[in-house]
């Protein structure tokens, strides 16, 4: 569980796979064993700190100059699992989307335009020798995607209460195999129900990102910094994996009206997020 400490990084939600070992070449494999019997390992509030260190200086560094050799380690059913950082091929995929968050004068502002475009001359060297280069990790702000919900059961929730020194959590953990099915399901409901939308276009491209990983790997959504953004006893009372399994599981019977309702349901719990992000 992340300790709260006077420097917390809000506000972001991490959906993250965890690969055994076995799925990386040599030598990477055995970096990576050596690295999990490491007896500590950094929090997903290390990561993020490390890279706001870097958008101190002047002008800032918004990719690092050098890829990190940090996971996020896990044993699932007897199996050490790893999930690397990537935090270089993030920043740079990050810094593309930018521009759909922030107006240009801010954007500008924020990053000069200077180094945004160093950055992308940078990434276009990297990926002629990383064609199939891929992250880990995927992150939002502000809120959950939808369609990682549709990865989880709500009886794969954890939900951990905060106390004076630790920050609560709230988490789904899943085995790939079963992330793959929800997929396929879900796509199957909502093509039947509707012809397209971003619901569907998202889904599509999570189902995409999972095939990249090994069948034997371990799917999490957390919610990570977003706990500090939810009011107090929200967090306890989210079912949100289990209203968009409902909302599915409606439409794949025709029920538009129980679809509805769920839908209802997840805007409703939402809405203090998106007007908290409105404000700010």
């Amino acid at each position: 569980m992340p300790k709260v400490t006077s420097v917390i990084v809000p506000y972001a939600t991490y959906l993250r796979v965890y690969e055994p070992l076995a799925a990386f070449p040599q030598p990477e494999r055995d970096h990576w064993a050596r690295y999990a019997r490491r007896p500590d390992h950094p929090s997903c509030q290390d990561e993020l700190r490390r890279a706001l260190t870097d958008l101190v200086p002047t002008p800032p560094v918004p990719v690092p100059v050098h890829e990190s050799d940090d996971a996020f380690v896990l044993e699932v059913d007897g199996v050490i699992c790893v999930c690397p950082w990537r935090t270089r091929l993030r920043g740079w995929q990050a810094l593309g989307e930018l521009a759909e968050d922030f107006p240009l004068p801010v954007l500008d502002a924020l990053l000069p335009p200077v180094v945004r475009h160093q950055a992308v001359r940078d990434y276009e060297r990297w990926l002629t020798d990383h064609p199939d280069a891929r992250p880990w990790i995927r992150t939002a702000t502000w809120q959950v995607p939808i369609n990682w919900f549709v990865l989880v059961s709500d009886e794969e929730r954890e939900y951990l209460k905060g106390t004076a020194d630790e920050a609560p959590v709230l988490r789904y953990r899943t085995p790939m195999v079963e992330a793959r099915r929800r997929v396929a399901r879900g796509l199957r409901a909502l093509k039947d129900a509707v012809d397209e939308g971003p619901l569907i276009d998202g889904l599509v491209d999570v189902g995409r990102w999972l095939e990249e990983f090994h069948p034997r790997s371990l799917v999490e959504l957390d919610y990570g910094g977003l706990v500090h953004a939810l009011p107090a006893g929200a967090l306890e009372e989210d079912h949100s994996a289990a209203d968009v399994a409902e909302g599915i599981a409606a439409l794949r019977r025709g029920d538009g009206v129980r679809a509805g309702a769920a839908y209802a349901r997840l805007v409703e719990r939402w809405r203090s997020v998106r007007d908290l992000r409105s404000a700010n």
